[in-house]
């Protein structure tokens, strides 16, 4: 089934506008009250004051980038509900960083524990999808939603970063709960959607294949997603700024794990969102006739096509997706802000710098990598499909940035020569595994999609697009057929991105 695109309404920009306006004024707010962000411990880490509920929430959308927003619905659409297994990955991280990882950097009061292209790239590619389906300007957005960040980053410090997040969130779940209530209503119930999901192959869990080298699995979504969250959420200086600025140590752990509920909600809503994808489109396959290119560029078009007849509700999606870019880009200035001061100049340059000269240094920092950032955004344009070998970069360091923390941590007796040996160690080995998965990319074995509902114009003006398809995806009936092996140096290549943090490519 196939809708009428839709444009973006005033009624839309008005809705999208207001959010930013909330954001902005939720800055000025904390810029003027309080202490008035005159002390690092204020800017930075909220006075260590923050209670548990704001900063669970503040963790959550940080998690949260539009690009996940946009990819896991399309990821569900594409393949299947197996990758909901990392629910059970989820379970297993919030405890272990809980109770392993937050309780050292607390008792030690650190504000720094060690991203300014990966923030320039969560911000250019919603805007990317959007203006593809929506016809919302590139710049327009790119410039409004990083001038936003930077001004209420920069005048409210953290605490203007969590409250704002809070906002962000609640925006995150009625933009998607929107888009799956009217949905639904439009195919006569859930019910409707999950048969003919479960027709179309969508519906599949707890794949037990041992193989390293298949796509998704339960161990991949297990042991794997908690290895690779574990070197976001234990060891990030976004994630670990948030649980430093509880006041108590348990106040923090709690914090922690109750980002695993919250977690496993947007994971069931996004993915709900996929399958009501899949029903609405699974005559007429919008990748497969040419009305888009990438497979983020789905949701939006969907968005369009089944709520963009209502007024406004575009404009909250959009307000949902870029709710996500906010908080992870306020999260990461104000932790590049933090390294910046706390390593660099107290650390090295200037150790017996001011008080308020730190503070002012930290929002000028702030300013200047948010400026950077933007202009960034004009880079990461021009840089086509290595946009995901950036993000598989900032993901493949991530494991030996884990490993020489964890050494520190728990083998107190560890120097740093033996973290440096380590580090340069595992990162080629990283690199070779993640980059290998990129350059050799195997083709990935994934349910039918169909064109049989199209207008048959669009069928023969996409025949090229069909053969396309045929020649790099393997087609599923009953079960998924196993696909070639793909190898670097005579070793096979993991297909999950989990393994690596490497990403699978698709259309």
């Amino acid at each position: 089934m196939a809708g009428t695109r839709r444009m973006f309404t005033i009624a839309d920009y008005v809705v999208f506008s207001l959010v930013l306006v909330v954001s902005a004024a939720i800055g000025v707010f904390y810029g003027c009250t309080g202490s008035k962000q005159s002390t690092t411990s204020e800017f930075l880490l909220a006075d260590r004051k923050m209670q548990i509920l704001p900063v669970a929430m503040s963790l959550l959308a940080s998690f949260m980038s539009a690009i996940m927003l946009l990819g896991t619905p399309a990821e569900i659409y594409m393949f299947g509900t197996q990758y909901t297994v990392i629910a059970i990955g989820y379970c297993m991280l919030a405890p272990v960083i809980a109770f392993l990882y937050v309780p050292i950097f607390y008792r030690l009061k650190l504000t720094s524990v060690y991203e300014t292209m990966y923030l320039a790239i969560v911000l250019y590619a919603p805007s990317l999808a959007l203006n593809a389906v929506t016809g919302l300007n590139v710049w327009v957005s790119v410039f409004s939603v990083g001038c936003v960040c930077i001004f209420y980053t920069t005048i409210g410090g953290m605490k203007a970063v969590m409250w704002t997040d809070v906002f962000q969130i609640c925006m995150m779940l009625a933009g998607l709960l929107s888009v799956l209530i009217q949905s639904s209503i439009n195919m006569g119930g859930l019910s409707n959607i999950i048969e003919a999901a479960t027709k179309g192959n969508r519906i599949q869990f707890f794949d037990v294949n041992p193989d390293m080298g298949a796509r998704h699995t339960v161990w991949s979504l297990t042991f794997g997603a908690l290895f690779t969250w574990m070197a976001i959420s234990g060891v990030n200086q976004t994630q670990v700024q948030r649980a430093l600025s509880c006041p108590t140590l348990r106040n923090a752990q709690i914090a922690v794990l109750l980002n695993c509920p919250g977690l496993i909600v947007l994971l069931i809503l996004t993915s709900l969102c996929g399958l009501a994808m899949y029903a609405h489109f699974k005559d007429c396959d919008p990748l497969l006739n040419g009305e888009i290119q990438a497979s983020d560029q789905l949701l939006p078009l969907f968005v369009m096509q089944s709520i963009g007849h209502i007024p406004g509700l575009p404009g909250l999606f959009v307000a949902c997706l870029f709710s996500g870019t906010l908080s992870t880009i306020s999260s990461g200035l104000n932790s590049l802000a933090a390294v910046t001061i706390e390593d660099i100049v107290r650390g090295n340059l200037y150790p017996d710098v001011k008080e308020s000269t730190a503070t002012k240094l930290s929002k000028a920092f702030g300013v200047c990598y948010g400026v950077v950032m933007i202009v960034l955004t004009f880079v990461a344009a021009q840089m086509g499909a290595v946009l995901q070998a950036a993000l598989a970069l900032f993901g493949i360091l991530g494991g030996p940035l884990l490993g020489a923390f964890t050494l520190g941590i728990f083998f107190p007796k560890a120097n740093w020569k033996g973290a440096v040996v380590g580090v340069l160690v595992a990162l080629p080995l990283s690199l070779w595994i993640g980059l290998g998965a990129i350059i050799y990319h195997p083709p990935l074995p994934a349910p039918a999609r169909s064109l049989s509902g199209c207008p048959s114009g669009n069928v023969t003006d996409n025949h090229a697009n069909i053969t396309l398809y045929r020649e790099n995806t393997t087609w599923l009936d009953d079960s998924v057929t196993d696909v070639p092996d793909y190898t670097t140096s005579g070793v096979r290549v993991p297909k999950s991105k989990l393994w690596s943090s490497s990403p699978d490519y698709k259309e």
